[in-house]
């Protein structure tokens, strides 16, 4: 049998601005997700880098290298924006679990709070440590 009403209802939430607008909390609940992963690869970094450093001089100076270019560089600062992101986006999930700030208002500036706090402790971290 035939749907009569086939043609006046959305297709997919996702058709992006014309059914569904993403919302801030959406997006910080993602984000969080991606950077617990993608914590990952710094720390295999790391423990590649002080396995190095046991293996010997010749192997140090390898990994060294790898670590300390500019694609280690770079991902080595995005680990540490992804930890500044993922801690400020936990605390927020602590506070909620109080069920406090609940709110849409005060939910959406917990949201730009961390997306701003993170950049900032990203930030002061590169430049005074």
């Amino acid at each position: 049998m035939a749907d009569v009403n086939r043609g006046n209802r959305p297709l997919s939430p996702f058709m992006l601005g014309k059914y569904y607008r993403f919302q801030l909390n959406s997006v910080t609940s993602i984000l969080t997700r991606i950077t617990g992963n993608a914590l990952l690869l710094g720390a295999l970094l790391v423990v590649w880098w002080l396995l190095a450093a046991a293996s010997g001089p010749e192997y140090f100076a390898t990994v060294d290298w790898i670590v300390t270019s500019f694609i280690g560089d770079v991902i080595m600062f995005l680990s540490l924006w992804a930890l500044w992101y993922h801690t400020l986006a936990g605390v927020r999930h602590i506070i909620w679990d109080q069920a406090v700030a609940l709110d849409i208002r005060t939910a959406d500036m917990l949201g730009w709070g961390v997306i701003g706090g993170s950049v900032l402790l990203t930030l002061i971290t590169v430049l005074f440590i």
